[in-house]
């Protein structure tokens, strides 16, 4: 049996990783360019401070943008524009267009090509079918905390808040050029895989090491990096990893969704030091929950893991942003915190259902999608 090391923080520091579609300038369907568009920023002078922010996924259409290691939202959303600015010199010079969605509104994964990597191959070899559906795109942000045992409580406790960030960041309502009725068809896809979805409760970081190792020596996983639960603990980061999130529409929703995550993170943290009792729920209170995000999106009903009330989205949304300001201020990032109020009313699926219905376009879904966001701003 192999040991993982937990690499301790002692911050609440951040890290974000986003995913974005390369889309066609001209047709807006989505164009296998990653490869071309790294060999730009590599060759490119003023591109290459940025080459180890930019990566490549499973299929050659996506598009993978990482942070630093930040202290504050703000200083992540200066270090994603700096990015985002070098990429789009790129992308904009070979008539491409990125998109912040999770999954496209037309574009056929059957149509889309796989990035030429031992691993990706593999992957696709084991999980056939199941990993070629995967065009699908999302925020990850990660949290720094100083040990593998806290880091494993925080993703138990963090779970009943998981299907509220699902619903506030919705934004794959198209699947196959058709309407799924889903606000978050990226989650569904995302569960077909054996090892995603709502993780296993577990008790301490013992418990974690044993079942990474019994995945591996079972030849069910190759690696860690094929657990893709909605959260996860991340030992070589040290930070705990939330990953259930849709890629949002614009950058002021990844950066509201960001200080979320991060007052959530270290208030449970702070919480767990303090020893402060949590009590306890079912794990098919979170499924429930997660199924109405999914479903409903921003009007979802959710449920109270406490006292079994339902709330909407919005209602639940300004109780958590209350609770967390004074977090917000200890952390620097009370504006960004105080704009997820904006979200329910907002998201990526509500704008993009809105247009089809006005223009019945899904071309014009990514057209306007693309010209709607900004986020020089």
């Amino acid at each position: 049996m192999s040991k993982l090391t937990f690499r301790n923080n002692e911050s609440p520091t951040i890290g974000v990783e986003i995913e974005l579609q390369m889309v066609d300038a001209e047709t807006f369907a989505l164009r296998s360019s990653i490869e071309t568009v790294l060999e730009q920023i590599r060759s490119r002078e003023d591109c290459q401070p940025f080459e180890d922010k930019v990566k490549p996924e499973l299929m050659q259409s996506y598009m993978e943008l990482n942070t630093g290691v930040c202290k504050t939202v703000r200083e992540a959303g200066d270090d994603l524009r700096a990015t985002l600015s070098a990429v789009e010199s790129v992308t904009d010079s070979l008539g491409l267009k990125l998109l912040w969605s999770a999954t496209h509104p037309f574009s056929s994964w059957r149509e889309q090509e796989i990035t030429e990597n031992p691993r990706y191959h593999q992957l696709v070899n084991l999980m056939q079918d199941i990993a070629l559906r995967l065009v699908t795109f999302g925020l990850h942000v990660h949290v720094g905390v100083d040990t593998g045992d806290k880091a494993v409580m925080i993703c138990d406790r963090m779970l009943r808040h998981l299907p509220l960030l699902l619903a506030l960041s919705s934004n794959s309502p198209f699947w196959e050029g058709r309407d799924t009725g889903l606000h978050s068809n990226r989650s569904k896809i995302m569960e077909g895989l054996p090892t995603a979805g709502l993780p296993h409760q577990m008790r301490n970081w013992s418990e974690y090491v044993w079942l990474i190792n019994h995945l591996k020596s079972t030849n069910f996983i190759n690696t860690i990096r094929e657990i893709w639960w909605d959260i996860r603990p991340h030992n070589n980061f040290g930070t705990v990893e939330i990953r259930i999130c849709d890629m949002p529409a614009n950058l002021e929703q990844v950066l509201s969704l960001t200080a979320m995550v991060q007052c959530l993170v270290q208030s449970i943290s702070e919480e767990i030091d303090e020893g402060t009792y949590q009590s306890e729920y079912h794990p098919m209170m979170v499924a429930q929950n997660k199924w109405r995000a999914t479903r409903f999106g921003p009007k979802a009903q959710l449920v109270n893991n406490d006292d079994y009330s339902q709330g909407s989205v919005q209602e639940v949304t300004d109780r958590l942003i209350d609770l967390l300001t004074p977090m917000g201020e200890q952390l620097d990032c009370v504006e960004e915190l105080q704009s997820a109020t904006k979200l329910p009313s907002n998201t990526g699926s509500c704008q993009q259902l809105k247009i089809f219905e006005h223009t019945n376009c899904r071309t014009e879904v990514v057209r306007q999608m693309i010209e709607a966001n900004d986020w020089r701003n």
